[in-house]
């Protein structure tokens, strides 16, 4: 595999170089003055084959980059997958000078490369990780319209750029990138900085996104004669950045947009505009006016009105050595002012600007229009305080009555989406209902602003005639168009805006968001055999709520919580007839879900639909028809949707929800298409990396709810992810809320008497690759052993369980091949499930595994599959390694937040005792030492004294092979195992052939399909 690594040139271009894993990187005592060739860099054929057309553009050089190193040989970075386990070796990590063929790039050619790296599908270093963030928001940027041009002088010319301008939100995240810039990338230019070379990296993918986007625009269509600036328009756009013209008017040209950077990003001290309303009772004139102001722009509450800086000669107090001349700056602020609102050009005949005189419509239109302008130009502007509340506009307010007692769960047939509800609406000023006499006088007047009540009010004729038809509809609607009503936001400007909408009972509670704390908790039906806690039994009454009304949910608990014990209870309570319910899952979950199906709901009949024996065409619709439950995996439910949308299911559920967050994949499109009275949506993490996740999951809860992909990101994703706006956020918490239940283990009020350490057995299922290498060594193995005798015998059973195990953990640890792990192994694709969830929750996880080269396989492989650190302790990490590498993992674990690594992959035998790291809670144990005690003592690593949180604890068994048959057998004969399996697997060296043979062979279910 090959691993690409991008650093940043001194020319202000970027380069990319790789590491190959099947170069071997041997140490080496041998002093060199001169940087040594790295012994595991991939040849310029190697990278341009992997990059493909993107490389076309590339030059082929050699660079000198500073690397770390030891014992004389250079590390492998992280994400660097090898065969073997190298020797670990104790000497010092030191930085070293090493020469690598790499391709380096012009700005262009490198931008078009990054956009479209997720498409080639190269294992990236977090260098070039970096850079293709960068990318992403240099396109934001550009998108918005957030950069100006500029102009470099040169001796016979000039240089034409574009420059991002950063303020506010996008300061603070360029700054966070910089700040963030992996060492890597500085490689072969380390005597930059990181922050001013972040800054570079910016202004450099800028100036290149914009020139995509002009790509084919003459910005100097119609030459100016005689000036610089029709060289620079041209240069603006193509790949001819220089252009030559007189040095002098390039010089002007250059501080007049040198000026005009300044003027956008603000100064020292800038214009301010105050809105004033008229007094109370009105004059015969409205008496609306804007007063001018002078403000630092670092102390915003400190506002020097234009009327004082007029009447004094000098600077004043408020506003310090911020400015040499305050009258002069005002004038200054004014005249740049009057370009975005030019009613500004009255006052400014004036000798003495401070005020200017408006109308109601002009009030109305500096609020609408001009003020808007002005605050995105960095401008400062003061508004009445009543005009961004709820209560400045006109709007209306629905009262529905349901026909189920208030605060009881209705049965499934009592109510539905297509219920219909008494209503009734009415016009409102915030909490004040109006009344039809004032009604009648506000539409009289005709005016955008009104008085009404002693306050101001926006009134549109338009939509004030729209509320007045609304009071003469009928008075009856579904729940569905009520949700709507509730939830939607309409950008239409002939309709007013939905203030309130309130119900009584529990749908009243799921409007307020308050559905599962209100609803009456249910126990659990006769039919489930088990016990729910409170918070479980108040989520089961929430789960019959929405179904009660035919409305999808997310059921978003943290791990540990049992949402699928609240699922299957759900499940078991279902009344004869109700029809069947189809659960789409990863792989690895199948057999979880079947077996926990069988011990908590045995009443139900499971039917599993995967693999190449699976049901078809009348057989799959008979075997539906005799099932309350259909298992079938997001792989299977793509390949056969045709035949699921067939069923006119009951209830369809995708557990692990996060794997339909990509909205744009096949089996996301297919999972939507499937007809359900009822959907639910499972997951940990209802958002993983972008909101575009959350609308996803939503999309197939409750369709349309959140209106298109488009819509959605334009409304919410930008502007919070992008802007951090704060109200967007909260307007789409308003909207899911409803819909979306997530408790947390941390909260004692969900969890009083969880014990300290929860141990549960994960049930994972072979890739059909894995199942034909399982059952290649059980026959060759077997046949081998049957002949043999004696130490021979033994030899021969322990290295068919050793091989077994390898199998079952990936067969790339088998094979030794260096080959990809992704996609192979049901082991590896659970683990990541699981990790998502905790590397999401901000928390720790224990990796324990007895095979060092397995460690090594999958330090590398989390580690590029993540895009943040591993570490990995085994036995050849020396001592003072060791206690850095714990002290790192240990940062924060008194609560307070360190960044650091959040995954440690450890040798069982290495590592199963003696440490103390209780920052994590959560052990997984890879693969199974069939010891009891030795895995307790690996556990006790998180679960031990100073550890402050419940510790999970996942032992991961692959279903139908020897490890269930041998975790089954330690279970039912505890005791009998507590004296022969103290010796490891030596006892099972004594079983017979015939044992043997039943012990080893593969169970034809725990196959994927």
């Amino acid at each position: 595999m090959l691993v690409i690594h991008a650093v940043w040139l001194a020319g202000d271009e970027p380069a990319l170089w790789a590491e190959d894993s099947a170069l071997p990187v041997a140490a080496s005592r041998r002093r060199t003055r001169s940087p040594r060739l790295h012994p595991g860099a991939a040849s310029h054929d190697a990278l341009v084959s992997a990059l493909g057309p993107g490389a076309a553009e590339a030059t082929a050089v050699t660079l000198d980059l500073l690397l770390p190193t030891r014992a004389g040989a250079p590390l492998d970075s992280p994400e660097l997958v090898r065969d073997t386990v190298a020797e670990a070796s104790r000497a010092a990590i030191t930085l070293a000078d090493w020469q690598a063929p790499a391709l380096r790039f012009d700005a262009d050619a490198a931008y078009v490369l990054l956009r479209a790296l997720d498409d080639l599908g190269v294992t990236a270093g977090a260098g070039l990780r970096h850079l293709t963030a960068v990318a992403e928001f240099a396109a934001d940027l550009v998108g918005r319209g957030r950069l100006l041009p500029a102009v470099h002088p040169e001796p016979y010319g000039g240089r034409a750029l574009w420059c991002p301008l950063l303020t506010g939100a996008d300061a603070q995240w360029a700054r966070a990138l910089a700040l963030a810039l992996p060492p890597a990338v500085r490689a072969a230019a380390p005597e930059r900085e990181a922050g001013p070379l972040g800054a570079a990296l910016l202004d450099t993918l800028v100036d290149a996104a914009a020139r995509a986007a002009l790509a084919g625009i003459d910005l100097a269509a119609e030459p100016l004669a005689g000036t610089a600036t029709t060289g620079w328009l041209r240069a603006l756009t193509g790949e001819q950045r220089t252009f030559t013209a007189d040095a002098a008017e390039v010089t002007a040209l250059a501080a007049g947009l040198a000026q005009w950077q300044r003027d956008a990003a603000g100064a020292a001290v800038r214009g301010c505009f105050r809105l004033v309303e008229p007094p109370e009772p009105p004059a015969e004139e409205p008496g609306w006016r804007v007063e001018f102001a002078l403000q630092p722009a670092d102390e915003p509450g400190v506002v020097v009105d234009a009327a004082e800086i007029w009447a004094g000669a000098g600077v004043p107090a408020a506003l310090g050595d911020r400015v040499g001349d305050a009258q002069e700056t005002l004038l200054a602020e004014l005249g740049r002012a009057s370009r975005l609102w030019p009613e500004l050009d009255a006052a400014l005949r004036t000798a003495t600007p401070h005020r200017l005189e408006l109308d109601t419509a002009g009030a109305h239109h500096f609020l609408r229009d001009g003020a808007p302008a002005l605050h995105a130009a960095g401008f400062g502007v003061l508004l009445p305080g009543w005009w961004r509340r709820p209560a400045s506009r006109l709007g209306t307010r629905v009262r529905a009555t349901s026909r189920s007692a208030p605060g009881v769960v209705a049965a499934a047939s009592a109510v539905g989406q297509a219920q219909l509800l008494d209503y009734r609406w009415e016009l409102a000023l915030g909490d004040e209902t109006l009344s039809a006499e004032e009604l009648a006088h506000l539409a009289e007047l005709k005016s955008p602003l009104v008085r009404l009540r002693g306050q101001w009010v926006e009134l549109d004729a338009t939509r004030l005639a729209a509320g007045l038809r609304l009071l003469n509809q009928p008075g009856q609607m579904t729940v569905t168009e009520l949700l709507r009503l509730a939830l939607a936001e309409s950008d239409d400007a002939q309709t007013l805006p939905v203030l309130e909408v309130s119900a009584d009972g529990a749908l009243g509670d799921l409007l307020a968001g308050r559905a599962e704390q209100h609803l009456t908790p249910r126990a659990a039906p006769p039919e489930f055999a088990g016990t729910l806690r409170p918070y479980q039994q108040r989520g089961l009454a929430w789960l019959s709520f929405l179904e009660s009304l035919g409305l999808g949910g997310v059921l978003a608990d943290d791990m540990g919580l049992g949402k699928t014990v609240q699922l299957l209870a759900l499940l078991a309570g279902d009344p004869p007839g109700t029809g069947p319910t189809l659960l789409v899952c990863p792989m690895s979950l199948v057999g979880n879900w079947e077996r926990e199906a069988a011990r908590f709901a045995p009443t139900r009949r499971v039917h599993v639909h995967h693999g190449g024996e699976r049901t078809r065409r009348r057989r799959f619709t008979d075997a539906v028809a005799a099932a309350d439950l259909v298992l079938t995996t997001y792989s299977t439910a793509a390949r056969d949707a045709k035949l699921l949308r067939g069923v006119d299911w009951h209830r369809v559920v995708v557990d692990e929800a996060q794997a339909i967050k990509n909205a744009a994949t096949r089996q996301a499109e297919a999972v939507r298409t499937l007809p359900a009275r009822h959907r639910i949506a499972v997951t940990g993490t209802p958002v993983e990396n972008r909101l575009a996740d959350l609308w996803s999951i939503m999309q197939f809860a409750n369709p349309g709810l959140l209106g298109s992909a488009a819509t959605f990101r334009k409304r919410y994703a930008e502007p919070v992810e992008r802007h951090g706006d704060a109200d967007a956020a909260q307007r789409l918490r308003r909207i899911t809320g409803p819909f979306v239940l997530r408790r947390l283990k941390t909260d004692s009020s969900i969890i009083t008497d969880l014990p300290a350490k929860l141990e549960m057995e994960v049930l994972c299922n072979l890739t059909a690759e894995q199942a034909a290498l399982y059952r290649a060594i059980v026959d060759d193995m077997l046949a081998k052993i049957e002949s043999s005798s004696g130490i021979e015998r033994r030899g021969l059973v322990l290295a068919t369980m050793t091989k077994l195990k390898q199998v079952c953990n990936h067969p790339a640890q088998l094979l030794r091949d260096g080959s990809a792990l992704p996609g192979r192994s049901g082991k590896l694709a659970r683990l990541e499930e699981i990790l998502e969830e905790v590397l999401a929750a901000g928390e720790r996880a224990l990796l324990f595994t007895q095979y060092a080269e397995f460690g090594q396989l999958l330090r590398a492989h989390l580690s590029a599959h993540f895009g943040r650190e591993v570490l990995y302790l085994h036995g050849g990490v020396g001592r003072r390694e060791r206690d850095e590498m714990v002290a790192r993992f240990q940062a924060g674990a008194d609560g307070a937040y360190a960044p650091g690594p959040q995954l440690f992959v450890l040798s069982l035998k290495a590592a199963g005792t003696g440490l103390n790291l209780t920052a994590a809670n959560h052990v997984v144990h890879v693969d199974r030492w069939w010891n009891p005690a030795v895995e307790d003592q690996a556990t006790d690593r998180a679960f031990r004294i100073g550890q402050r949180r419940q510790v999970q604890v996942r032992k991961f068994v692959c279903a139908g092979t020897v490890e269930e048959k041998v975790a089954e057998l330690i279970s039912g004969k505890r005791e009998l195992a507590a004296q022969v399996v103290g010796a490891g697997e030596q006892w099972l060296t004594e079983l017979s052939t015939d044992r043997l043979r039943e012990l080893f062979s593969l169970d034809a279910e725990a196959v994927s399909a």
